[in-house]
């Protein structure tokens, strides 16, 4: 239909008409479980038949998406030797916050971009995927973060899990307003700039780049209602040659690197500084407070996860190991164990977004579990260092 105006109909508010270099774009914002947002974009599509549909999606979530049992190519042991536990975690508990808001509106999260491409499929109409990969947005937000931020972020998100507010349909339509939604954002900004940076402004720019990238002249885009007024903002300038930039995790500085390495150095050469000035005996005590200091806080930190006997041993073994280099902790460590010895059940990959929202759930899931036993050993462990460190070095200097 080369000849007619793109588009055909008038559309809700919802709905943003953007030209590039001879595309056209349409541009729908949603909310990810709002049925209002299901119904939009189905008959968007449906009606204009564009060249092509671009999805807020990557590789990953579009799989996630659109494959029922996701959970089968899960390798939790790959995922711990990658150290990217911490990464699925956070994934989880904002896929479960998701998941309860749209439990109390019956619509499934996501359910706006399933439907998307759906229909695109049921249409011929090819499907491009043109969000960042979420591994690199979760990586490069949380290496972002401070300390401090990081826990306001974890608490948030934890927080988040038992709240019980309901939320309706006529909610979703005044969020999506876009008055509101740059306050929300303007809000986000000033409590954590760093992560706003990186899950909407970089985000923001990504998808404006990877829309247009997308083949054909006539286009539908579905995102998120929070991405619309900055993908609106920047849509017109160049910025591919910030894709590379913003696809990259950063390193670790260099300052981090030697205080890493520094904290083991000082608690081996206070050791070997107590035995040359007091004697291998009083070496001996100080390595042995050592191990007891690390192992016995770590080991507590996996019974109460209700760990595995053998994960429990495990914690108590490689606490005082782990804390004496930077390259792997103990709930890692603790964590495999876990896993090796008490695997999740396929039952339990299914309900884990539901078993987040209660107490009683972290300990009865046993992925959940495995979350509790890398947070609980990791966090004893760290105690030990500080406790262990402490003392020793009080004893070299007394």
């Amino acid at each position: 239909m080369p000849n007619q105006t793109f588009p055909l109909y008038e559309y809700p508010s919802d709905v943003h008409t953007l030209s590039h270099e001879g595309k056209t774009i349409l541009l729908i914002g949603t909310a990810h479980i709002s049925q209002e947002s299901v119904d939009l974009v189905e008959q968007v599509i449906s009606r204009e038949q564009p060249d092509c549909v671009c999805l807020e999606l990557d590789e990953k979530r579009y799989t996630s998406l659109t494959q029922k049992k996701k959970w089968q190519s899960l390798d939790l042991k790959q995922i711990i030797k990658d150290k990217q536990l911490s990464t699925l975690m956070v994934n989880l508990l904002m896929a479960s916050y998701q998941k309860k808001l749209g439990g109390q509106l019956s619509v499934k999260p996501g359910a706006e971009l399933l439907a998307a491409a759906n229909t695109a499929t049921a249409n011929d109409i090819p499907i491009a995927l043109c969000d960042r990969d979420v591994r690199i947005t979760l990586r490069r937000a949380w290496k972002s973060t401070s300390f401090f931020k990081k826990g306001y972020l974890l608490a948030t998100l934890f927080a988040s899990l038992f709240d019980s507010t309901e939320i309706s349909e006529e909610k979703l339509a005044e969020m999506k307003k876009q008055d509101i939604l740059s306050e929300l954002m303007d809000e986000m900004g000033t409590a954590l700039p760093d992560v706003k940076k990186v899950l909407i402004d970089e985000r923001d720019i990504y998808l404006s780049e990877k829309i247009k990238e997308a083949t054909g002249e006539r286009l539908v885009a579905v995102v998120g209602a929070g991405h619309v007024g900055g993908i609106k903002t920047v849509f017109q300038q160049d910025r591919s040659a910030d894709l590379d930039k913003i696809t990259k995790i950063p390193p670790v500085s260099k300052t981090l690197k030697t205080l890493g390495w520094s904290i083991p150095l000082l608690i081996i050469g206070s050791i070997v500084a107590i035995g040359m000035q007091k004697g291998m005996a009083d070496a001996g005590a100080n390595l042995l407070y050592w191990i007891l200091a690390n192992g016995i806080p770590s080991a507590i930190g996996g019974m109460l996860a209700f760990a595995n006997p053998l994960t429990v041993i495990g914690a108590f073994l490689a606490a005082p190991v782990t804390s004496l280099t930077p390259v792997i902790g103990a709930g890692y460590v603790a964590a495999f164990i876990q896993v090796m010895r008490t695997p999740p059940v396929v039952k339990e990959f299914e309900t884990v977004g539901d078993d987040m929202g209660t107490v009683k759930g972290w300990w009865k899931n046993r992925l959940l579990r495995v979350f509790l036993v890398f947070l609980f050993t990791g966090f004893g462990s760290s105690i030990g260092t500080y406790v262990g460190g402490y003392k020793i070095i009080k004893n070299l200097i007394s």
